[in-house]
């Protein structure tokens, strides 16, 4: 019985873990749409959320106090990688800053939202080994 169990091991040792899930978060926020397995997109979703919440409070905070949003923007790159290398259709290869990315772009858009961030869309079973697979997205605004 999994009775008060939370989370997902996905196979992989906890380093690998908390990796797989920061790398996974960041391509969200940089592509804004990624395509994985249902079981990394249900164990991602959660802690995507409270990512874009936490930048969210952030903002809203640094108004009154910037000390805020500055203390904000450091729990999120601590949660986050760095950078992530974005290939545009010109075959350009540009550095996008996710923490930048999230607090000027995704989380401004995102103000008048309570919350349900993303979206997860099933879209069949992986012809290798058939696993489920799932389109986990950001929603559009509003």
């Amino acid at each position: 019985m999994r009775h008060r169990v939370h989370g997902r091991k996905l196979n992989r040792d906890t380093g690998h873990r908390n990796a797989l899930r920061k790398n996974l978060i960041a391509d969200l926020l940089c592509y804004e749409q990624i395509v994985t397995t249902e079981a990394k997109a249900r164990t991602i979703r959660p802690a995507a959320e409270k990512i874009i919440t936490l930048a969210k409070r952030g903002i809203t905070k640094g108004k009154e106090n910037p000390a805020s949003e500055i203390h904000a923007r450091r729990l999120a790159a601590a949660r986050l990688p760095r950078t992530r290398t974005f290939t545009n259709e010109d075959g350009e290869v540009e550095e996008i800053d996710v923490v930048k990315k999230l607090f000027e772009e995704i989380a401004p858009r995102y103000m008048e939202r309570p919350g349900g961030y993303t979206r997860m869309v099933k879209i069949g079973k992986r012809p290798g080994d058939n696993a489920d697979m799932a389109v986990l997205m950001l929603v559009e605004e509003a």
